[in-house]
């Protein structure tokens, strides 16, 4: 061969134009490449966890072309994702104040797994969790995609927004995924995050603590008889190994005894758990399950559990704290615990003031008879036009939103937007300006229970 025929020859091959020998079956595809589309919808939903998924189906069955966005595999959240998958509390001082889609939800997979409900009539005491729900997560996420694709919901997964800009009448919301960039244009724009970052991303104020709650890693843990432990030698021997640097005594509480107790579940600490970026997320992540492995090694250098094993665990740490909007008005912890009734209340919320730490949770319950309202200003932020918001980036105090940061508030909050969002379009309006009496109608046709108007038995 020629020098000239090798040279070309060799080039053809670098760029990949000397097509391969095909076998039976094989198909030659194209290079990779980004594929562009552009989508139009009435509301536009980023984050499908508690909050944003109630608030895709509220449009979605009142009618409004949605689309949910959700950077994850499914729908759920903190619930499912995040492994708590025991939400409340739904019901206080012997009433029901949450109710509506979230509820419904919630019953259908207890009823689907065949569990049971709690006794609500029974007061939880200083013990919240009696009135918690547990759940099968997994099976939770599935009804939740079930019921989002029955109110014809548009679902995009493994999607996160790049850009969000102002439109004369909405806005555009520039995502990327899998092989896909999408522009979406929207009228109304709900921020279902949980940590304000499309709040953000649209140019409005967002505001945190210097030093935020600590995340949790989910897991399970067996292979031991905990009845037959030597707690105290345990603990000595747990003590030992944090001052010798082997273990981080804010992991577990500073509690070893409590973790064998309880097999895991809710007990694990990740101090500086932060879910903004996928940078903070994936550091989360590492210490959360770095944390689990070195004290399963350590669980198994100990008498009685030298067969002690990981049953299950998330795969990602849940995040309790990060960013909050800047709304119209900031929800106190005054206005909290004495369970202010605002003009716009749009939803109740009740749980105690649950700040954790670096030493762990001591929960301040709330006074007997005292439940909390979230107004619809606590949900917009300042200076905006057809946006709202929902879940744990409330407008809130740090104390008052260690309380409005759980499942069923949230629930009501991602049913309040979805409605406000709905009358929003429908009347060519922005959320704070929707007439309450339509609102609060709209909330209770589809089964939500809104403050002021009484609350179920």
């Amino acid at each position: 061969m020629k020098r000239r025929s090798v040279i070309a020859t060799l080039g053809a091959l670098s760029l990949g134009t000397a097509r391969p020998t095909l076998a039976s079956g094989e198909v030659l595809k194209e290079p990779y490449k980004l594929t562009k589309k552009t989508l139009k919808t009435d509301i536009l939903v980023i984050g499908g966890g508690t909050a944003g998924v109630v608030a895709a189906i509220q449009a979605g069955r009142a009618g409004r072309s949605t689309i949910l966005v959700e950077n994850g595999s499914q729908l759920g959240g903190t619930t499912t994702t995040g492994g708590v998958a025991f939400p409340g509390i739904f019901f206080a001082w012997g009433k029901q104040v949450i109710s509506g889609i979230g509820w419904e939800m919630v019953q259908e997979a207890v009823s689907l797994n065949d569990d049971t409900l709690p006794d609500f009539s029974i007061p939880h005491g200083k013990h919240h969790p009696r009135h918690q729900v547990r759940l099968n997560g997994q099976l939770y996420a599935m009804l939740l995609e079930e019921k989002c694709v029955e109110a014809g919901v548009q679902l995009r997964f493994y999607e996160t927004p790049m850009q969000v800009k102002p439109q004369n009448n909405g806005w555009l919301v520039e995502t990327v995924g899998k092989g896909v960039m999408t522009e979406i244009t929207c009228n109304q724009l709900i921020d279902c995050t949980g940590n304000a970052f499309v709040t953000s991303m649209a140019g409005f104020d967002v505001l945190r603590e210097s030093t935020t709650q600590p995340g949790s890693l989910m897991f399970e843990i067996g292979g031991y008889d905990f009845n037959s432990l030597d707690l105290k030698g345990i603990q000595a021997r747990y003590q030992e190994a944090i001052q010798k640097g082997e273990l981080e005594k804010p992991d577990f509480r500073n509690n070893i005894v409590g973790l064998l107790r309880s097999k895991g579940d809710n007990i694990s600490h990740v101090l500086g758990a932060d879910s903004t970026t996928s940078e903070t997320h994936t550091a989360a992540n590492i210490k959360g399950r770095s944390a689990l492995l070195k004290t399963l090694r350590f669980l198994r250098t100990l008498p009685g559990c030298e067969k002690t094993k990981i049953i299950d665990v998330q795969n990602e740490t849940a995040v309790r704290e990060t960013y909050r909007i800047d709304g119209h008005y900031k929800i106190t912890h005054a206005d909290y615990v004495t369970g202010k009734l605002f003009d716009d209340s749009v939803s109740y919320s009740y749980y105690p003031i649950d700040v954790h730490d670096e030493n762990g949770v001591v929960p301040d319950h709330l006074k007997e008879g005292v439940v909390p309202t979230i107004p619809l200003r606590a949900l917009i932020p300042k200076n905006s036009r057809n946006f709202i918001v929902a879940g744990r980036c409330v407008s809130s105090d740090r104390l008052a939103n260690s309380a409005l940061r759980v499942q069923a508030s949230s629930m009501g909050m991602g049913q309040a937007a979805g409605a406000a969002a709905v009358l929003a379009n429908m009347q060519n309006k922005t959320p704070l300006d929707v007439s309450m009496s339509d609102l609060r109608k709209l909330l209770e046709q589809h089964g939500a229970i809104v403050p002021g108007s009484g609350a179920k038995g």
